[in-house]
């Protein structure tokens, strides 16, 4: 990154354009140990990832998702705030192989993305976690599997709206057990497109309600100034 910026910066037809430039010094990383009671297949699977801590937020985060509280995690990217649902997520699973948790993200590209950085860490554990993508691309012989087997179920909201919802009877397992529902990229839902989640949000607890289960939700975002508020 240095070497393009010092390119970019001796291109006389870039520079010329600039008004101003300015290095922001860097910052000491906060980091915390593992806590004790993280599955010692997650804390070898961090460790072999090169993770031997977490960052403060990360650890945090999965400090109140065990205390059962809803969250919002709003960090800059390429901060790790994969990490503040996933491990709640897969320590729940690991302890309870019945519970489930559902993903929302706003495109089918990043839930491909999101499903191949999870699958990595899940094939590190070594363990029986079964992850998968419900769009309108998955054939009907894996929608089957993914109702009857799925412990993570990644989708977007046009999905949850049109093929899980109203067809709740099929997902019985799904939200009988539902712990989690991982909402990312939660600045990108304004306007109409932000009205339409919060509905699909309310039918979504309502449905958990009439199966007995009461999921807890983690929220991740950019950087804004009222975080809180949105998710709300």
């Amino acid at each position: 990154m240095r070497v393009i910026l010092e390119q970019l910066r001796h291109d006389r037809r870039f520079r010329d354009n600039v008004t101003a430039w300015k290095v922001l010094p860097a910052r000491e990383a906060v980091l915390a140990p593992f806590p004790e009671w993280l599955d010692s297949r997650l804390v070898n699977a961090l460790r072999q990832r090169g993770i031997e801590q977490l960052y403060s937020h990360q650890a945090e985060s999965l400090e109140l998702a065990r205390q059962g509280k809803n969250l919002v995690v709003v960090t800059p990217t390429a901060s790790g705030k994969t990490l503040c649902y996933n491990l709640p997520v897969l320590q729940t699973v690991l302890e309870d192989p019945d519970a489930r948790a559902l993903y929302l993200f706003p495109t089918k590209a990043l839930s491909q993305d999101q499903v191949a950085e999870l699958q990595g860490l899940v094939d590190t554990l070594q363990a029986d976690i079964k992850t998968y993508t419900f769009d309108g691309d998955t054939p009907a012989t894996a929608r089957r599997a993914i109702r009857a087997s799925g412990h993570i179920v990644v989708t977007n909201p046009d999905m949850l709206h049109q093929g899980i919802l109203p067809h709740h009877t099929r997902w019985i397992k799904l939200f009988e057990n539902l712990r989690y529902v991982v909402i990312d990229e939660l600045h990108q839902y304004r306007g109409v497109f932000g009205s339409h989640l919060a509905n699909v949000l309310r039918r979504l607890r309502r449905i958990c309600r009439f199966y007995g289960s009461q999921p807890q939700f983690i929220c991740s975002s950019a950087t804004i100034a009222n975080p809180k508020e949105l998710a709300e």
